[in-house]
């Protein structure tokens, strides 16, 4: 090996050996302050977790709650404020339709509404009546 070499490797040992101590130096002085815990240091990502998943907790039960108190599925708060809607018996005829029906029933209506109400009470689909069934139909 030549001097040069030998002087050149000498050197580069000293560099490498040099840059360990700085770094534990820097990590005793870190240790060193036993009253003060280390700094904690977030991601960009850590922070968007931190503060990202706590607004989107709060988004959903704030949408949550104004479902549960504007829901147009309450009825009544007690029973006495509910009524029976009273309702008579008709036997559906061959050739008869609901319209043909809902304007016998209550002429002075919308024929339409009488219709939605005779649909809603008999729990019928699609509107579609057979000759002989029997259907409940509200009166005035």
């Amino acid at each position: 090996m030549s001097a040069s070499t030998a002087a050149s490797t000498s050197t580069a040992m000293s560099l490498s050996t040099a840059a360990p101590r700085s770094t534990a130096a820097s990590r005793s002085s870190a240790v060193s302050r036993p009253g003060k815990p280390p700094r904690l240091r977030l991601t960009r990502r850590g922070r968007i977790v931190l503060i990202g998943l706590p607004l989107v907790l709060l988004a959903a039960v704030i949408l949550s709650l104004t479902g549960l108190l504007n829901s147009p599925a309450k009825a009544a708060d007690n029973a006495s404020g509910l009524t029976v809607t009273p309702t008579v018996s008709v036997t559906v005829q061959p050739g008869e339709s609901l319209w043909a029906i809902a304007g016998q029933v209550d002429p002075d209506r919308d024929p339409r509404d009488v219709i939605a109400d005779i649909v809603q009470l008999n729990d019928l689909q699609a509107g579609k009546v057979m000759p002989g069934q029997q259907l409940f139909v509200p009166t005035k």
